[in-house]
């Protein structure tokens, strides 16, 4: 009984004397810094077909989870769709999809270890649109994202990505 009160007073002291960190105000400046990073990810992806620059925000050990696409391991696997991709798209055309991350749903969480900032999570939610045969962008579906940031050498770059909850147009 001693000790199992002992643990519970270690729990609960623990937490008022070494609060967990929770998720960064949007004006903090790690959250104002990787939804920047975020938007170069992005506009690389859909806008500008820039697979350089996708691949210097991506680790070289790069994980990507999709619920309907599956997984992709490394990130030269996962880019080589994307060149291939690239390589047929006229870059002064519109672009067949494009991006739209919905207001206020980003979320930033710091991860430490012995008080250092090591990497982050970041997670939102995002739309996408898609050109009809008409060549005007129409809803497509609408997803939740996970990012896990890590910073090495001074570098943010993506480790593991997790893209999932597609819904149809419909739901938004």
């Amino acid at each position: 009984m001693k000790t199992a009160l002992y643990i519970i007073v270690v729990c609960l002291l623990s937490t008022v004397f070494n609060p967990a960190q929770g998720q960064l105000s949007t004006d903090d400046e790690l959250h104002l810094l990787l939804k920047e990073k975020d938007s170069v990810l992005f506009n690389a992806a859909f806008d500008t077909c820039d697979a350089e620059t996708m691949e210097s925000l991506f680790t070289e050990d790069f994980e990507f989870y999709h619920d309907k696409g599956g997984v992709t391991i490394g990130r030269e696997s996962f880019l080589i769709p994307i060149r291939t991709n690239c390589s047929t798209l006229d870059p002064k055309s519109p672009q067949p999809s494009k991006r739209i991350l919905l207001e206020n749903s980003l979320r930033v969480y710091p991860l430490r270890k012995d008080g250092e900032l090591y990497g982050a999570i970041q997670e939102g939610i995002h739309r996408f649109e898609f050109l009809n045969e008409k060549q005007q962008y129409q809803k497509g579906d609408i997803a939740k994202f996970t990012h896990i940031w890590m910073l090495t050498d001074g570098q943010w770059k993506i480790k593991r990505e997790l893209s999932f909850d597609h819904q149809a147009a419909e739901t938004y």
